[in-house]
């Protein structure tokens, strides 16, 4: 204590512990940048990996990973980094999530395997597939082919209630549906032979296609492959060939449902 007033007594003794103090300053401050130097280098420079974008639930394709948006590029340290990240979005293609993946957690390899081609390792959300018995000139085969896209046309023999003959009617009841597979023809061409044809639908349109399917007779049109436009005819009837009458355009039948169902009445039909 003594020998501190001293040095502070003196204007030398002032000026030393300054320095002192300065040089311990300055090695502190050394010290500080060397460790933050090193903690830098430990966690290693800055890389770009793929996080969940929202929940990926088990048994999601990769490919739907990648079409759908459900991840997010995202840039960490080296240090943050998964074994097995994935930083490529086509390296999930090929994949299947085995296991659910939280919202913002990195994708990886042990949350994935190997998925095969399957149909239904393609389909997500409300995806369907739909096998639909076609012959030969109502199913195009030979024609069409897995990944070309067709029109879906239904025709029934309609009953009316006042009895008497029944009355074809045919309309468009989907368009752009993707071919996703071509079965084996059974039977002899020409002699009722049938081949299965499967059809990416909706919950909606699988029902409209098995129902069409079992109960009237279901037309595939071949779509172009680029730059099809849609179109919206209405229910053809011997009436719209024969004799010129406008179909019934349903594009806007809800709309105008008193007159579909005038229409309808107007041929005998039960709306």
């Amino acid at each position: 204590m003594e020998i501190a007033q001293k040095l502070t007594s003196t204007r030398g003794g002032t000026l030393a512990i300054a320095g002192l103090a300065a040089v311990l300053a300055g090695a502190s401050i050394l010290v500080y940048l060397n460790r933050y130097r090193n903690s830098i280098q430990a966690e290693g420079a800055p890389v770009t990996v793929l996080v969940a974008n929202s929940i990926i639930q088990k048994g999601t394709p990769g490919t739907a990973v990648a079409e759908k948006g459900l991840f997010r590029p995202a840039t960490i340290r080296e240090s943050q980094l998964r074994n097995g990240a994935f930083s490529d979005p086509a390296s999930l293609r090929g994949q299947v999530a085995t296991r659910d993946i939280v919202r913002g957690q990195q994708l990886t390899t042990a949350e994935f395997t190997s998925g095969g081609s399957s149909v239904a390792s393609s389909l997500t959300g409300t995806e369907r597939v739909i096998s639909v018995p076609v012959d030969s000139a109502h199913g195009l085969i030979g024609s069409i082919q897995k990944g070309d896209h067709v029109d879906v046309y239904a025709g029934f023999n309609v009953s009316s209630r006042l009895g008497g003959q029944a009355r074809p009617m045919q309309r468009l009841i989907a368009q752009n549906i993707p071919v996703v597979g071509i079965g084996a023809t059974a039977g002899n061409l020409g002699n009722g032979a049938t081949t299965n044809v499967s059809l990416e639908a909706s919950p909606r349109q699988a029902a409209e296609f098995a129902f069409t399917a079992d109960n009237g007779k279901l037309w595939l049109v071949l779509r172009p492959p680029h730059g099809a436009k849609a179109t919206r005819p209405g229910i053809v009837t011997v009436g719209s060939i024969l004799l010129d009458t406008p179909p019934l355009n349903l594009a806007t039948a809800g709309k105008y449902r008193e007159t579909s169902d005038a229409y309808l009445r107007s041929l005998g039909v039960a709306p």
